[in-house]
């Protein structure tokens, strides 16, 4: 079975081997210092620093290890490539919500990127999804859980 391609930007690429080696080279350490020093009080049936470090250290293993699997999967996609004036993965575009008069920005991303609370949102989002391919000046409705949304293209930058 082929493992599911991960689009990234390359800024986004850059952000995650940042994480993994952050990961395996200082928190790694962080948490074996951790448990040693909890191991140096005693008991550890009773130890509540030497259970919660070792669960520390699962969690900081299995970030790796899908960390690891992602970048082995990773496709970065050519933000230069690509019309100039169409919304594509690594464009941000300024819409307008035509019902409520207001203006938003988003950046289209892969899933693995994607954070809507700081206007990064998937391509595989269903919002993303129905932007991919307008361009500037083209009305675009979108069929969310709360009904139809219209948006407006304003401006696409690369």
């Amino acid at each position: 079975m082929t493992e599911k391609k991960v689009v990234l930007t390359y800024e986004g690429l850059k952000n995650m081997e940042a994480e993994l080696e952050n990961l395996k080279t200082v928190r790694r350490k962080e948490v074996a210092e951790k448990i040693k020093e909890a191991r140096g009080q005693g008991d550890l049936s009773e130890n509540a620093e030497y259970d919660a470090a070792k669960e520390e250290q699962a969690e900081i293993e299995a970030r790796i290890v899908v960390l690891e699997k992602m970048l082995r999967n990773a496709e970065v996609i050519d933000e230069e490539s690509g019309a100039k004036n169409t919304i594509g993965l690594g464009t941000t575009v300024e819409l307008l919500d035509v019902e409520f008069d207001e203006v938003m920005e988003y950046t289209i991303v892969g899933s693995a990127e994607a954070d809507p609370m700081n206007g990064r949102i998937s391509n595989e989002s269903p919002v993303g999804m129905a932007l991919l391919g307008h361009k500037k000046g083209q009305k675009v409705t979108i069929e969310t859980p709360d009904g139809e949304v219209v948006f407006k293209v304003l401006k696409i930058t690369k």
